[in-house]
């Protein structure tokens, strides 16, 4: 669907974040179209696109959140990392625009959680967990999500907080650890 359908059904369904990513994912998360490296011009029509993206949130009363999303699971998808999530949606400098920050991503491409939690702070629409390795709940992987949720109160965060995970075991136990772990 185009951004301005997405924006009315979300408006007629009263989700006001809608989430994008830097191009479409077909099967498996691959990117479509896969992008191998950067031509010219590319991140200024970026930015183009996204400010005519945040003219119809604002009509429409609605944030778009642009995900970042990791070079291993999306190879090829441009504007997939952290830091280039960050470059677009600080340089549109738009209410209509936000950061859903995917730390699963974000730590299999970058890692330094709590320091990119701090840089996008000023921009982050929602906030997305999963352990790595295995995309589970937390405390299943090598991510520290108790030290992570302290920081992020620390900052003054006060946002969503999603878990966005698959259940390792029993799907109530993913949710209680989840809960555990983002009670500070």
């Amino acid at each position: 669907a185009s951004a301005r359908e997405t924006a009315k059904v979300g408006k007629r369904l009263g989700v006001h974040r809608l989430n994008l990513h830097g191009t479409g994912l077909g099967d498996m998360g691959v990117p479509i179209p896969h992008i191998g490296s950067f031509a010219p011009g590319m991140e200024q029509r970026a930015r183009d696109t996204l400010h005519r993206i945040c003219d119809l949130a604002e009509a429409e009363g609605q944030v778009f959140t642009l995900e970042n999303l990791n070079p291993i699971d999306h190879p090829g998808c441009p504007f997939g990392s952290t830091a280039a999530v960050l470059g677009l949606v600080s340089a549109v400098n738009r209410p209509q625009l936000k950061i859903n920050l995917d730390l699963y991503h974000t730590q299999i491409g970058e890692g330094d959680l709590i320091r990119w939690c701090q840089a996008c702070l000023p921009w982050i629409g929602e906030v997305q967990v999963a352990d790595n390795p295995g995309r589970c709940e937390p405390g299943t992987g090598e991510i520290n999500y108790a030290g992570v949720a302290m920081a992020l109160k620390d900052m003054g965060y006060n946002g969503p907080v999603g878990m966005e995970a698959n259940a390792k075991g029993d799907e109530e136990a993913a949710l209680e650890a989840f809960r555990s772990a983002f009670t500070v």
